[in-house]
C-alpha cells in the first residue's frame, strides 16, 4: 500500500477531522495521509498543522466543491492508486487492504468501494453508497443495501465481492492514471451524482467497478447537505438530467429521455401536494430550466465523451429493472426485493 494516497477533501471540517483523521491514520498505515483544503474559512489548516503534522496538506485556492476540490488535489498525487474518502467517515482495521489487493489482481478493475455502514446506526447500510451502486433502465441510481430512502439493515446479505455499475464518492479508491485519462470529475456538477459519471466513463472505456464486502467504513452522511435539503433536491435531478444525457446511447434519448422528463415532473407533483414542500417541487423545476438554458453546453459535452469513449459493455452492466415501477407501485423496498421478475 505504499503505491497508495488516501485524500481526504476538507472544507470547515475542523471538528470532523479532529474525530475521524485519527482512525484514518491509525488504520491506513503504511498509505500517505492528504488533506486538500477546500479554501476553509475555519482553523482547519491550523488545526491540522498542529495536531496532525504528518499529514501531507494540499491547499486549494477558493471553494471549487467536492468535483473541482479533487480535481486539483489530484494533480499533486502521484501514487499508483488514490482513495477518495469524505472527512466524516471512520475506517476500520484493515479496511484497505482488500480494496487494494482486487485492483492489484485485477487490471481491468478502475475503482473499489467498500461497505458504506451508517456511522450512528452501525448495524445499518448508509445512504450515499451501501453495498454499491447499481443503474436502472431508465438511469435511475440506485444501491445495494438502499432504494431511494429505504435503508436495509445489514445482516451480512452483502458480504461479497461483486462487480457494481458505480462506487460511491464517499469513500472509493481508484487508480491515479485513469482518473486522469477520464478528465477528472465534471465539474459542471459541483457535487452529486458526478462519481456515476466518472464511474460510467470508465464503464465505456471497458474498465470494471467492484465493490468488496471485506472492507467496511461508517459514513455520518450529510455532512455537505442532508438527505432532504432542496439544494441537494436542484443538484441530484439537474445532473441526472445531465448524467444521462451526456452517456445513453442515441437510441436511449429517442425512446427514453421523454418517459424521464415525465417522471421528474410527477416527482415534482409529489413533493407539492403529498409532501408539501413547495422548495423542492420548486428545485425540480430550477433544475429543468438549468438543462433547458444550458442545452447547447449540454449537446456539447456529450459529443466530446462520444468522441473519447464508446459504449463499450455499458448495456450489460444495466440492471432490468424500473425502479419506480418496483419500488412505489409495487412496495418492493430492498434489493433482492427490486430485482426479482
Amino acid at each position: 500500500m505504499t503505491q497508495t494516497a488516501v485524500v481526504i477533501l476538507n472544507y470547515n471540517g475542523q471538528e470532523l477531522l479532529k474525530k475521524f483523521l485519527p482512525s484514518v491514520l491509525t488504520h491506513s498505515t503504511p498509505a500517505r495521509i492528504v488533506v486538500a483544503d477546500n479554501c476553509s474559512t475555519d482553523q482547519s489548516i491550523a488545526f491540522l498543522e498542529k495536531e496532525f503534522p504528518t499529514v501531507d496538506l494540499i491547499r486549494i485556492p477558493e471553494n471549487r466543491g467536492y468535483c473541482g476540490g479533487y480535481n486539483y488535489a489530484m494533480q499533486h498525487i502521484s501514487e499508483k492508486y488514490c482513495v477518495l474518502i469524505n472527512s466524516d467517515i471512520e475506517v476500520t482495521q484493515g479496511w484497505l487492504a482488500p480494496l487494494i489487493n482486487l485492483l492489484e489482481a485485477d487490471a481491468s478493475i478502475a475503482a473499489v468501494q467498500p461497505k458504506l455502514l451508517a456511522y450512528n446506526d452501525k448495524s445499518s447500510f448508509e445512504y450515499a453508497g451501501a453495498a454499491g451502486g447499481k443503474m436502472d433502465l431508465l438511469g435511475y441510481p440506485f444501491c445495494r443495501g438502499r432504494v431511494f430512502n429505504e435503508l436495509e439493515k445489514d445482516t451480512g446479505q452483502f458480504n461479497d465481492c461483486e462487480q457494481i455499475f458505480w462506487a460511491s464518492g464517499a469513500c472509493f479508491v481508484i487508480r491515479t492514471a485513469l482518473f486522469s485519462a477520464m478528465g477528472g470529475l465534471d465539474e459542471d456538477f459541483f457535487a452529486h451524482m458526478e462519481e456515476i459519471d466518472l464511474c460510467w466513463k470508465l464503464n465505456r472505456a471497458g474498465y470494471k467497478i467492484y465493490y468488496q464486502g471485506e472492507s467496511t467504513v461508517y459514513h455520518v452522511g450529510g455532512g455537505t447537505l442532508a438527505k432532504s435539503n432542496p439544494k441537494k433536491t436542484y443538484l441530484n435531478f439537474r445532473n441526472g438530467l445531465s448524467l444521462i444525457f451526456k452517456n445513453w446511447t442515441g437510441r436511449e434519448l429517442l425512446f427514453k429521455f421523454p418517459i424521464r422528463i415525465l417522471l421528474d415532473w410527477f416527482a415534482a407533483l409529489k413533493f407539492l401536494l403529498v409532501d408539501k414542500s413547495t422548495a423542492d417541487a420548486s428545485a425540480v423545476v430550477k433544475a429543468h430550466y438549468h438543462f433547458v438554458t444550458n442545452f447547447s453546453k449540454e449537446v456539447r459535452k456529450r459529443n466530446r465523451t462520444s468522441q473519447q469513449l464508446p459504449n463499450k459493455k455499458v448495456s450489460d452492466l444495466v440492471s432490468p429493472v424500473f425502479i419506480v415501477v418496483k419500488f412505489f407501485l409495487q412496495g418492493r423496498k430492498t434489493y433482492r426485493e427490486i430485482m426479482v421478475q
